[in-house]
């Protein structure tokens, strides 16, 4: 894992943006990806008073998990996470060579396996594919704050 970011904190901390991006080679553990989201979020909590409830510590490791998942099966090469915090919010977003869009398919409670974008449109607030000139760009954007209304995704319907 190769993991860049600004300020002596290793966070960078710009207009109320708070950010951190890691380089992932073939073959590392997924688990680096869950931890590098895990310490980012701890360090937003303690470091900039920033509110990270429980529910999106989990949900965004479950996140970025699937992600680097999806790239790691489907994209031969390095993939790079980026997260970024700005007006309460975490987007997720993870870059791979492979150009082609991800499949999404429905629910299916008889199918087995491949439910994992399923799960990362359902507990985020917004979920998006950019084809990049080389790859594509997956971002999902979760609440850090539970909703008072009780959506965990945030969403306002």
């Amino acid at each position: 894992m190769k993991q860049s970011a600004g300020g002596d904190s290793g966070l960078s901390l710009v207009d109320d943006v708070v950010s951190v991006s890691a380089a992932f080679d073939e073959g590392e553990d997924i688990a680096l990806a869950r931890d590098l989201a895990r310490g980012f979020l701890t360090d937003v909590q303690a470091l900039h008073g920033l509110p990270v409830s429980a529910r999106a510590m989990s949900t965004v490791q479950l996140v970025v998990s699937e992600l680097v998942t999806n790239a790691r099966k489907y994209a031969p090469g390095p993939c790079m996470v980026n997260l970024q915090v700005t007006g309460g919010a975490i987007e997720v977003t993870v870059w791979d060579g492979n150009p082609t869009p991800p499949a999404i398919l429905g629910p299916d409670p008889s199918r087995i396996g491949q439910h994992g974008l399923e799960i990362v449109m359902a507990v985020s607030h917004s979920f998006a594919v950019h084809r990049e000139p080389v790859g594509k760009r997956i971002s999902a954007m979760i609440v850090l704050a539970d909703d008072p209304g009780g959506d965990p995704a945030g969403r306002r319907f």
